[in-house]
């Protein structure tokens, strides 16, 4: 099964907000990120830079892998590599 790497992210990026019982404004603020940008993150509309992450994870007092949960490489042997789900727990 294929997993919506951007949606993934976005989906753990809420959990983890949600967790903090923080408003996307509050976290936008903590990392210096414009509240846009963590709105388009949790809608999954974009992919967030290395630099981003690292933000998210001082903001929410997150271990930046929690954001990667449900998100493995499978890779290629004779065929491409690609992205699947794992099980949630």
């Amino acid at each position: 099964m294929t997993v919506d790497i951007a949606a993934r992210f976005g989906d753990n990026l809420k959990r983890l907000r949600e967790r903090a019982d923080l408003s996307q404004e509050e976290v936008s603020y903590r990392a210096s990120l414009h509240r846009t940008e963590v709105s388009q993150l949790e809608r999954g509309l974009r992919l967030p830079r290395v630099d981003t992450v690292a933000k998210l994870a001082a903001a929410l007092e997150a271990d930046p892998g929690e954001f990667f949960e449900g998100i493995v490489w499978e890779p290629g042997n004779v065929r491409y590599g690609r992205f699947s789900a794992t099980e949630d727990k």
